[in-house]
């Protein structure tokens, strides 16, 4: 089994809950600048302890996660540290005005990492596209084609001009290219059955965030399900699947040091949500939604011991955690955990404590686990 650390760099400050769009009078700078050291830091002790891949993600206009472009913070990654995969899950290819630009960063950063960049994409949330005034109703088709063009920019050795529905350009050659061949590997996170025919079709790995164990399972089955369809079987390692982890030396202390700032990260950044849904058409929405939850109630109204309680998330104590996470592992036929060990509020020595708990005391039973196919 593979773990990999997934890090939102969230804004740790806000008295109340966001709301999208949250006014930039609430960040500080000063305060800010801290922030991406702290985290920088921590992204170089994390190859140190183990862990195989480092994750981050491309959001907009919200305190949810201060990565507008996560190809900075990889190449920020790419001289910190010499062997960890690099995991940017993902940019959002309809979101960027240039995919070929978007190909040369990834081919960059795949040659300054010695091939360690894993390139996922994403459609993105309903806010993205409002905070960068593009359509939702285009998503899908900017989305398709832009993935196709990355792809040929990567793989073709000659010039080729591409006319597409939305992009255009008389000559594509990117300089350089991709270290890895034919390119990096892809994934694609998808919570709906739509994007998870996508990421069937391109034999892309995908996974699951924020959902019960069980919609977990039913969201993984239907990718499998699909995959099958197109004629390939997802193997263990393309199953991923994302949760807030924190361990301390008993269940009851992990707890009492962890649950604040788990509630900061449900009520506090994932309330974004109640803005866009105020500001989008019902057309739009319906676009935009994903299927069901499994539960009667918005992430906003998440709390600590719901959270642990349906398993979206994992929070107690060495013994406690290890057990829940092979046993999530094996039920929903996942072999690339993603973990969030610093999250909402929480301060980056807690979340470096809670790092260095979990690969002493998990990490080495986790690595020698082998899930099997489901």
């Amino acid at each position: 089994m593979q773990i990999y650390v997934f890090d939102l760099m969230p804004w740790p400050h806000l008295k109340e809950r966001s709301v999208y769009p949250d006014p930039n009078s609430l960040y500080d700078p000063i305060l800010g600048q801290n922030i991406y050291r702290e985290h920088f830091d921590m992204f170089q002790a994390i190859e140190d302890l183990g862990f195989d891949g480092l994750c981050f993600n491309e959001h907009h206009s919200a305190p949810y996660g201060l990565m507008p472009s996560p190809n900075l913070v990889a190449a920020a990654i790419t001289q910190r540290t010499r062997h960890i995969k690099i995991v940017i899950a993902g940019n959002l290819p309809a979101l960027h005005a240039h995919p070929v630009r978007l190909a040369e960063e990834i081919a960059m950063l795949d040659v300054m990492s010695g091939g360690r960049i894993i390139s996922g994409f994403v459609r993105g949330l309903p806010r993205e596209y409002l905070a960068l005034n593009v359509s939702m109703d285009e998503a899908r088709e900017r989305f398709d084609e832009a993935w196709d063009l990355i792809i040929k920019a990567w793989t073709e050795r000659e010039p080729f001009a591409w006319h597409g529905k939305y992009f255009h350009y008389e000559r594509v050659s990117i300089w350089p290219r991709p270290l890895q061949q034919p390119h990096p590997p892809i994934i694609m996170p998808a919570e709906s059955e739509t994007s998870q025919k996508v990421a069937a079709r391109r034999r892309a790995g995908s996974g699951t965030t924020y959902r019960t164990l069980e919609q977990s399972k039913k969201s993984l089955d239907s990718f499998r399900r699909l995959a099958r369809a197109e004629g390939w079987d997802p193997t263990p390692e393309d199953c991923f699947c994302l949760r807030p982890i924190y361990v301390a030396e008993t269940n009851a202390k992990a707890r009492e040091e962890a649950a604040e700032h788990h509630d900061y990260l449900w009520q506090k950044l994932l309330s974004n949500t109640i803005g866009t849904n105020e500001i989008m058409s019902a057309g739009q929405l319906k676009a935009a939604d994903n299927t069901a939850r499994g539960y009667d109630r918005q992430l906003w109204e998440v709390d600590h011991d719901f959270a642990n309680q349906e398993g979206m998330s994992i929070i107690g104590d060495p013994d406690f955690v290890t057990e829940k996470l092979l046993h999530q592992c094996d039920y929903m036929g996942v072999g690339t955990f993603m973990g969030l060990f610093q999250f909402g509020s929480m301060p980056i020595e807690m979340a470096m404590k809670n790092l260095k708990m979990f690969a002493e005391h998990v990490l080495p039973t986790v690595h020698q686990h082998t899930v099997r196919s489901v």
